[in-house]
C-alpha cells in the first residue's frame, strides 16, 4: 500500500522531486535550466499525490533555483528542459544576465558574513585586559557602488510600463517585475492578500509587494 505521509521538510522534498523527475532535477553536480511555468507543470502531474502540497512544493522549488548550483548553470547555449528532460528552448540574454547578477550578489554576502564572523570570533579570544587599552580605529569610509547606467532599451520598456492595481492582477497574469535597474519578466502563480508570488522567466520564483508589479 502506497504511504501517505506528508513530507513538509523542503529537503525531503526536494529528495522526492530527484528521484520523481530525474530527467529534470539533478541531485549532484551541474543542474539544467528549468522550463518557464513549470511550478504549473509539477502542480498537475503531483496533484493527485498526497506526500506534497502546492506551498511546499513552491518552497521547495524556490530553493533548488536560487542555489548557486542553478544559477551556475544558467548561461549562454544551456537549454531548458520540462519535467521530463524534453528540450524547451535556450536561454534568452536578459534571463543570463539576471542569474549572473543574483549569483554574484548571493556569494559577496555570503563572504561578508563569513569575514563579520570571523571578526567577532577573533576579537572573543583576545585577553580582556589588552582589549580595553585598545582604541576602535576608524574605518575607511566605503566607496559607493556605482550603478551601471540604465540602457537606452532597458530605459524604453521602464517608461512604457505602469504600476499595478492589485485588484486588476490575477494568477498566469503575464507582468514585469521590478528588480534592479531593468524590470523582468514572469507570470503570476499566486496572489496572497498584497503578496504576489511570480514566477520569472529567469526559472526563480519570487514574492513581492503590488507596488513591485508593472504592467
Amino acid at each position: 500500500m502506497e504511504s501517505t505521509e506528508k513530507l513538509t521538510d523542503t529537503n525531503a522534498i526536494l529528495a522526492y522531486l530527484y528521484e520523481t523527475f530525474p530527467l529534470c532535477f539533478v541531485a549532484e553536480g551541474e543542474t539544467k535550466p528549468l522550463k518557464i511555468g513549470l511550478f504549473q507543470d509539477l502542480a498537475e502531474r503531483l496533484a493527485d499525490d498526497s506526500k506534497v502540497s502546492k506551498t511546499q512544493l513552491r518552497v521547495a522549488l524556490r530553493r533548488y533555483t536560487s542555489s548557486w548550483r542553478y544559477l551556475k548553470c544558467i548561461k549562454a547555449g544551456a537549454q531548458r528542459v520540462d519535467l521530463d528532460g524534453n528540450p524547451c528552448g535556450e536561454l534568452e540574454a536578459q534571463h543570463i544576465e539576471h542569474a549572473q547578477v543574483t549569483l554574484k550578489e548571493s556569494q559577496d554576502k555570503a563572504r561578508a558574513k563569513r569575514a563579520e564572523q570571523a571578526r567577532k570570533d577573533n576579537a572573543g579570544k583576545k585577553p580582556a585586559a589588552k582589549a580595553k587599552r585598545e582604541f576602535a580605529k576608524p574605518r575607511p569610509a566605503k566607496a559607493k557602488r556605482q550603478d551601471k547606467p540604465m540602457t537606452k532599451k532597458a530605459h524604453t520598456v521602464a517608461e512604457n510600463l505602469m504600476p499595478a492595481q492589485l485588484s486588476e492582477l490575477k494568477p498566469n497574469q503575464r507582468v514585469n517585475v521590478k528588480l534592479g535597474m531593468t524590470p523582468v519578466k514572469g507570470q503570476i502563480i499566486d496572489i496572497n492578500k498584497e503578496d504576489v508570488h511570480v514566477q520569472l522567466d529567469t526559472g526563480l520564483t519570487v514574492k513581492v509587494r503590488v507596488e513591485h508589479i508593472l504592467v
